[in-house]
């Protein structure tokens, strides 16, 4: 299974939302990144995705967005493919 990283912070429902699919899909260890707590990891992320909100999941070293595209992602059968990629 591909490895998931996801941008995050301590109180943001899109999170616990998008773990929740994650979860549902089979993952089982999720890479979080506390952008809240680290400023450094906010620029970070900034730069690699050009977005400012959380989540920001990457499969891989695939970004795959927020949790709307994790669900948009998810609807059209691309998901579970992408995360049993080799």
């Amino acid at each position: 299974m591909q490895t998931v990283k996801m941008y995050t912070t301590a109180v943001c429902p899109y999170c616990v939302q998008a773990k929740r699919v994650l979860k549902a899909r089979g993952v089982d260890q999720i890479e979080e990144i506390r952008i809240d707590t680290n400023p450094d990891e906010r620029s970070k992320m900034m730069e690699l995705t050009g977005r400012r909100t959380v989540p920001q999941i990457f499969i891989g070293t695939t970004h795959v967005g927020g949790c709307d595209d994790l669900m948009a992602l998810d609807s059209r059968g691309g998901l579970v493919p992408m995360l049993n990629a080799a």
